[in-house]
């Protein structure tokens, strides 16, 4: 079984947290499965970007800054990688050009065109787990682009899509899609199920559990998608087809 999983900045955002991902990622591996781990920059990591490059310049190239926000996944997707190892595991990280993520050219929220898959199935075939710097890919003439907001879960339901993986998970910080956010609100109720539509309604509606782009890609192919809690065995939401 070949899964994709993917981690947000709140899930790495320390190295406790990285080692807890890491570990859940081995005993997945070790079950059977190969295993494709997109993750997030750490915590506010791309915010502090942000402001390194606001202390530069007012007005800085949207080419340059995708060069550098992209940073914060490469940076993630290294620590898991070594975490992996650390425990005694086969692991590689890729940034999004080293797998060929091809997007338009549009900075900063750039939409995903197609990959060149060749360098994760080599990896996977090395019996090693894959772990892939989310919100990023290149455009036709070789510049990094990121995906906007919600970036890494688009990355995720993408290479599920073109992997065609047997299951794709977006591990997160609460344990499923509730009605309300379940962090303000003690009584949110959480579905078992959601369909696509009703699922874009909660993210126009404000819900940041996932982002419309990343479920309009899920409901273009298809994918069904596991809403689920990075550090809990408990069951998520799973967003797809009800029929």
């Amino acid at each position: 079984m070949l899964t994709v999983q993917k981690y947000g900045g709140t899930s790495v955002a320390d190295a406790e947290k990285i080692r807890k991902v890491a570990a859940g990622l081995v005993r997945a591996a070790q079950n059977g499965d190969q295993v494709v781990a997109v993750v997030s920059a750490q915590g506010d990591l791309t915010d502090r970007l942000l402001e390194k490059i606001r202390s530069v310049t007012d007005a800085p190239s949207p080419r340059e800054s995708d060069a550098c926000i992209s940073a914060g996944e490469q940076i993630s997707a290294a620590l898991v990688a070594m975490a992996i190892e650390e425990l005694g595991y086969p692991a590689v990280s890729l940034t999004g050009w080293q797998i060929g993520l091809m997007t338009d050219g549009t900075y900063g929220k750039a939409r995903i065109r197609a990959l060149q898959n060749w360098r994760i199935q080599q990896e996977l075939n090395k019996g090693k787990i894959v772990v892939v710097a989310g919100f990023q890919g290149i455009d036709l003439s070789g510049n990094i682009t990121t995906l906007g907001r919600g970036g890494s879960d688009s990355t995720a339901v993408a290479l599920a899509a073109m992997l065609k993986a047997d299951r794709c998970v977006i591990c997160t910080d609460v344990a499923g899609v509730y009605d309300r956010d379940p962090r303000k609100f003690p009584d949110a109720v959480k579905y078992e199920r959601i369909g696509y539509e009703d699922m874009l309604k909660l993210c126009r509606e404000g819900a940041q559990v996932l982002h419309d782009r990343c479920v309009e890609l899920a409901q273009e192919y298809q994918i069904a998608v596991e809403v689920r809690s990075a550090f809990s065995d408990e069951a998520g939401t799973m967003v797809g087809n009800l029929e």
